[in-house]
């Protein structure tokens, strides 16, 4: 009866990180910040995906350690814990996934100090916009499935 029980729960889990493997790529695409010279001017919006355009142009060690950061590393992750979930991979490789899923939430970090900077010059305006809420929320969840396909 108990492993019933765990069979049924492990249901939702499946699920929920299954549906990260689509609300990823959306949150790359989708706005994560508004950003313009003085509230006069129009606001650019900023996407992880513009963003990364950007950096190409101008740092390539920066852009291949926020590419890694921002879309391989929670990729990656949420693909090996449907392995481990379907049992098509072993539970010993959550370790490995732990360390993914901390370096993906190291771009959020990077994201809110490029917040603060640009807010402190005073030159800009900084609006943070709802992919930023939605790519936050992937990582969280995201923590949240590993932690739980631990237990």
């Amino acid at each position: 009866m108990n492993r019933q029980i765990q069979r049924y729960g492990e249901i939702p889990l499946k699920l929920a990180n299954l549906s990260l493997l689509i609300l990823f790529p959306i949150a790359w695409f989708a706005p994560l910040l508004r950003a313009g010279l003085m509230p006069l001017f129009g606001l650019d919006e900023i996407s992880v995906l513009t963003g990364l355009q950007s950096l190409w142009g101008s740092d390539i060690p920066l852009a291949l350690v926020v590419t890694a950061l921002a879309l391989f590393a929670p990729y990656l992750k949420t693909i090996g814990l449907a392995l481990v979930h379907f049992r098509l991979a072993s539970p010993r490789i959550l370790a490995a996934l732990n360390i993914l899923g901390k370096l993906a939430m190291a771009d959020i970090f990077l994201i809110a100090l490029y917040i603060v900077i640009v807010k402190g010059v005073g030159y800009a305006t900084i609006e943070v916009a709802w992919g930023m809420y939605l790519f936050t929320a992937c990582i969280l969840a995201s923590i949240a499935i590993s932690y739980l396909t631990e237990k």
